[in-house]
């Protein structure tokens, strides 16, 4: 039924199963479905209410629809598999594309390959946790590979670590994308931020966009900042997000340290900033390096998945640092902060570099054409669930 409407058509349509619903993850979602509406593509983005994610897809054109599911797992999940189920007869999808592990469960316990199904995890759950629960979490993903037409990654890195937790799956590779940044001059941002927060306009400004949680690393920034602030007098830390953990950092943190909570406008901070920093200690491929580069920013990022394939060739030197490591970060940020031509030059490599082959209209289409690649094996083969 859903082919001999594809082909009257010629338009897919989409179930973009997601949560969490704010982040970075909600902003891959939504640009995702956006720029799958301009190329025709019906994209449809189920979510719980609250967060970013709603209004996001919704202002991109793509139709919103309500899927309760907390973020965490536990005894909800009959439920929210029973209404993932619900949601999919009803919108009648081609493809099924659940983001991150809540909706990766729910959607592949629903549908155990009924319909084609992608599943993108946007940093593995099991890398989150440790002893019985990871465990638990890497025998999860190898089962329901079975059931997973594709399992779709942001970086080669994130591949790898997937098939060294024993993840026998059919894989695709696609890198995060990211839309043309708006022009947004320096000095301009700078007397905003200003005057919205009294950072002086002409200080060192180091900004981190993240949610604030034990993954982004924030605690590690903290800790480098000490050193930081003393090299150079004057500098300022801007984190941008929100989050379990900004309790416990707001109530330890150095001077000259803004908490600035979440924003649906972190193009203005990539903006002002002298350098954006994320400290993570694992990712897939982290979306806030790629907005700060398509801004025109140098970045300094640690070496976690995909960081080595996000950035420019040669700025690994001045941009990489090893993850959980205060003193190697806080060198990594001086060094920058002190040399203003060293970064305006590796802001604009960066910019190029980002326009040239992190485009988020590019990635869309990549995307599709999976999509349509699903669906004519799935021709080709019979209908039902995948084969293995």
């Amino acid at each position: 039924m859903h082919s001999q409407r594809r082909e009257e058509t010629g338009r897919l349509t989409v179930l973009h199963l997601a949560q969490p619903v704010e982040g970075g993850v909600a902003r891959v979602v939504a640009e995702l479905a956006g720029a799958q509406m301009r190329e025709s593509t019906r994209a449809v983005v189920a979510c719980p209410e609250g967060g970013s994610l709603p209004r996001q897809a919704a202002a991109a054109g793509a139709q919103v629809e309500r899927w309760p599911a907390v973020r965490e797992l536990g005894p909800h999940i009959a439920a929210e598999t029973l209404r993932a189920g619900r949601l999919v007869r009803r919108v009648r999808p081609d493809v099924v594309h659940a983001h991150s592990a809540k909706a990766g469960l729910a959607a592949r316990l629903a549908l155990r390959g009924a319909v084609p199904t992608v599943y993108q995890p946007h940093a593995w759950s099991f890398e989150a946790v440790e002893g019985a629960t990871a465990r638990l979490a890497r025998a999860w993903e190898r089962r329901a590979a079975r059931w997973t037409d594709r399992v779709l990654c942001v970086s080669e890195a994130e591949r790898r670590t997937g098939e060294g937790a024993g993840i026998a799956a059919r894989w695709s590779v696609i890198h995060n994308g990211v839309p043309e940044a708006e022009p947004c001059e320096r000095a301009a941002a700078r007397r905003e931020l200003t005057l919205l927060s009294g950072v002086p306009s002409d200080a060192a400004l180091v900004v981190c966009v993240g949610r604030l949680c034990r993954q982004k690393g924030q605690r590690v920034l903290l800790d480098a900042w000490r050193h930081i602030a003393e090299e150079v007098p004057g500098a300022w830390l801007v984190l941008v997000g929100d989050g379990p953990d900004r309790r416990e950092l707001s109530g330890s943190a150095p001077r000259r340290v803004l908490f600035a909570g979440a924003s649906d406008e972190v193009g203005r901070w990539y903006a002002a900033a002298d350098l954006v920093v994320l400290p993570s200690r694992w990712e897939g491929m982290a979306l806030t390096p790629l907005e700060a580069m398509a801004c025109g920013r140098p970045v300094v990022v640690t070496d976690v998945g995909g960081a080595r394939e996000c950035l420019p060739p040669g700025q690994q030197e001045t941009s990489l640092v090893p993850p959980e490591d205060p003193r190697a970060l806080a060198g990594a940020v001086t060094h920058l902060l002190r040399e203003p031509e060293l970064r305006d030059f590796l802001g604009e490599a960066a910019r190029k570099h980002v326009r040239a082959d992190f485009d988020v209209r590019r990635t869309a289409a990549s995307v599709t054409r999976l999509y349509r690649e699903l669906l004519d094996t799935r021709v080709r083969f019979g209908t039902g669930r995948a084969a293995r």
